[in-house]
């Protein structure tokens, strides 16, 4: 705001002008001896106020989260075409063909609005002359859906609804695209879609007992699958697992739906650490003959099935399975004649193998090797094997990691392979390409940042999604060879505008050492009217969780927008990245191996006192927030660090390990009935009586991920050391706490807290 005061003094006239968010003036003692110079000056004056309103920051609200103010447009359901020079996405409710190299031809494959569809995902069949339409979509879990499918006739124009049985799941074309396999209530089928005849495959599924070509809950949330069957090459036969979870503890979730008399009872299967796990079985179901061969995967019980793949080969299934403690990894291939199989190849760790490597594996089409990855010397990079599982070489090496598989170019007679790389630095994704024989390596993503790409099957063309932490995303379509942009599909102008106009802080990277001397990432977002000369109350966002990172050179990031406005109320958000983070190789994130949570929470402690050496921060008001592990560390932290922070926020935070799944907790902490003082030494209910400053405490009722039972628990252990703290709880909501009234109430009252307790 600008304020102008007029000042006859003599023969002079004084024009003062301020602006209140400076305090600054701006424009002082002005001689005026004549109307031509009064007009000039006036003028100037004039200027100066528009100026300042143009430039004046606009004020963010918590409804501009979800009013579209801060959306970023996106390329939405990308799909590469067959024959490399179209692809097609998802706009507007229609279903679009574009050429690469002339944005002119565009072509409507399908319009859900004139038939009446309205259109959440598509796929087509392999020679793109159907396509599956999903519709009427209903979430289960975090990935798990049930939806009516149709199938498109691209050639004859015609609609047909895939089954009138009830709604499906995961329904998938067949090689051939002459039938599409889906699931239905816990049992698998198949339609030919001749004349969409519909065949049962299994009869024995049953809720919380048995699962056919589908996951079990704990598979779905930490292996991130929910389809568990397979077609061959040859689209004859369909691999599957069967988990049988009659043995797996119940939990109970109480849901009080608007309306009802009595609370709903909502009962699933869900193994906590060191219980009983649904025991799998592999099946493969031949559809020519009917006949269903199980395959051998070991006589051992107790593992996990966390991926299945076919070989070139459609007589040879790849099956990779996992010990219950996740330090061995074996690939087996089973030949579908006789379900018989050997071990090829073993992945072992004194801690564990990382299952998301398990997405790397990829069999040649020369029908003789296959590509996968591994940390064995330290990082994570990718090794060519032959079909014995003998190494052929190491294909990627360095101190960085191969982070992610983009692409495989076999049409040469020296194939390439292309993947995302930390090369540069820890803190931004970069594409990389080198051919399998290790030679000719080759960075083509140009700009900083993070990049994240989709190349086309023949590997002639790839869309980056690029941002940093001063762009928002761009996405760009580049024809390989040269390394030449074609043209950019998205760039974001309007948001780039807008955040200018919010005047929104950009990051300011940083580092520290910790106690061991390891430097910790991480960056502050300022107020806007920074001044050095003040000291400002700082709040720690961070999630802390094995093998993740948050202080990384991008745009955003979590709850972005809600930390915007913070700075805009004088606070200073830090993020920062603790020891076992990602991106820095496996002793980095597995040095937390075992006692989770102890070397984060002296990683933010000893941030906290990095903060408070800093002139510019007050050392008295240090707060963190965190959600889910992040609410996790929030807890401890705010008990074990007590003397350094003033205020903290826990959303849906594990309280104690022994809660949650065994997939997740047993990588990192084995059994509780084998290192229970990895569990219970930095549980947050075994500090409760630590607690000095506020702290906010807040759960989602129906959180099927991490229970509400773990904030009632350490309600307990808080009341009962006579802690004052503030909690509370969103009724049925998830572990996400969605819906935007809901999010809207959430974060105007962390933003309360955040301005009173702070």
């Amino acid at each position: 705001m600008i304020n102008i005061y007029l000042l006859k003094v003599s023969s002079y006239s004084l024009i003062l002008i301020t602006d209140y968010r400076k305090g600054e003036l701006i424009l002082h003692c002005i001689k005026f001896n004549l109307i031509n110079n009064m007009i000039k000056y006036i003028s100037i004056l004039l200027i100066l106020v528009s100026s300042s309103l143009v430039i004046a920051q606009k004020k963010i609200k918590v409804e501009n989260f979800y009013d579209g103010t801060f959306s970023a447009e996106r390329v939405r359901s990308f799909n590469w075409m067959k024959d490399g020079q179209f692809y097609s996405e998802l706009k507007s409710n229609k279903i679009t063909r574009s050429n690469i190299t002339d944005a002119s031809k565009v072509t409507t494959l399908f319009d859900g609005s004139k038939n009446n569809v309205n259109i959440q995902d598509y796929s087509f069949s392999a020679d793109e002359k159907k396509i599956l339409i999903v519709t009427n979509r209903e979430s289960i879990y975090r990935r798990s859906f049930t939806a009516e499918y149709y199938v498109y006739d691209v050639v004859n124009d015609k609609l047909t609804k895939l089954s009138n049985g009830g709604p499906q799941s995961y329904a998938t074309f067949s090689p051939d695209g002459k039938k599409v396999a889906f699931v239905r209530k816990n049992n698998l089928f198949v339609t030919a879609l001749v004349n969409m005849s519909e065949s049962q495959l299994t009869d024995d599924g049953e809720f919380n007992k048995i699962i056919n070509g589908s996951t079990d809950w704990v598979y779905e949330e930490e292996f991130s699958i929910t389809k568990a069957f397979f077609w061959s090459p040859d689209s004859k036969k369909i691999a599957f697992i069967k988990f049988d979870e009659s043995s797996v503890k119940e939990y109970n979730m109480q849901l009080w739906r608007d309306g009802t008399l009595y609370p709903e009872d909502y009962v699933y299967k869900y193994p906590k650490a060191g219980e009983d796990n649904s025991v799998v079985e592999v099946y493969v179901q031949n559809l020519e003959d009917g006949r269903r061969k199980k395959i051998d995967i070991g006589s051992e019980k107790d593992i996990y099935i966390p991926r299945i793949t076919w070989t070139k080969n459609p007589n040879l299934l790849s099956v990779q399975r996992l010990n219950r403690l996740q330090n061995r990894l074996d690939i087996l291939h089973a030949d579908t004649r006789n379900g018989s199989s050997s071990v090829v190849y073993s992945d072992k760790s004194s801690t564990y193998v990382d299952i998301t490597f398990t997405d790397d594996l990829m069999y040649l089409e020369n029908g003789k090797q296959f590509l996968f990855s591994s940390e064995r010397d330290g990082y994570k990079h990718f090794y060519l094997h032959g079909m014995d599982g003998q190494l052929i070489r190491q294909v990627t090496k360095g101190n960085w990691e191969a982070e992610s598989f983009v692409a495989l170019d076999q049409n040469s007679k020296k194939p390439v392979l292309y993947y995302l790389s930390t090369e540069d630095s820890p803190l931004e994704r970069h594409l990389y390409q080198v051919r399998l024989d290790g030679k000719q390596k080759l960075k083509l993503s140009k700009d900083d940042g993070v990049n994240r790409v989709d190349m086309s099957a023949d590997a002639k063309y790839y869309v980056i999604n690029n941002s940093s932490a001063v762009r928002p995303l761009k996405v760009s379509l580049y024809q390989n060879k040269g390394n030449k942009l074609i043209k950019d599909l998205k760039t974001n102008t309007r948001l780039a505008k807008t955040a200018k106009e919010y005047k929104l802080a950009e990051k300011q990277f940083f580092q520290f050492k910790t106690v061991d001397q390891s430097t910790l990432n991480g960056f502050f977002l300022y107020p806007n009217n920074f001044d050095s000369a003040k000291r400002y109350p700082v709040l720690l966002y961070q999630y802390s969780g094995p093998g993740t990172q948050d202080a990384m050179n991008t745009w955003g990031g979590s709850h972005y927008y809600f930390h915007q406005m913070l700075t805009q109320n004088d606070y200073i958000v830090a993020v920062v990245d603790t020891r076992g983070g990602g991106g820095r190789g496996a002793a980095f994130k597995k040095m937390t191996y075992k006692q989770l949570g102890k070397l984060e929470a002296e990683d933010h402690i000893e941030a906290a006192k990095f903060f408070g050496k800093q002139s510019f921060i007050d050392k008295d008001r240090i707060g963190i927030w965190g959600w889910s592990f992040g609410g996790y560390m929030s807890s401890l932290v705010m008990m074990k660090g007590a003397a350094y922070f003033k205020a903290g926020i826990a959303v849906a935070p594990v309280t104690t390990w022994r809660f949650y799944d065994t997939i997740y907790t047993e990588r990192y902490l084995q059994k509780p009935q084998d290192n229970p003082s990895g569990y219970d030494d930095n549980s947050p209910n075994s500090h409760a009586e630590k607690l000095k400053g506020n702290f906010l405490l807040i759960h989602g009722t129906g959180d099927d991920n991490v229970h509400f039972q773990n904030s009632v628990t350490l309600q307990n252990k808080l009341i009962s050391a006579g802690k004052d703290f503030n909690s509370f709880y969103y009724p049925d909501k998830a572990h996400g706490i969605g819906g935007i009234s809901t999010r809207h109430h959430l974060y105007k009252m962390m933003q309360r807290f955040v301005l009173e307790n702070l």
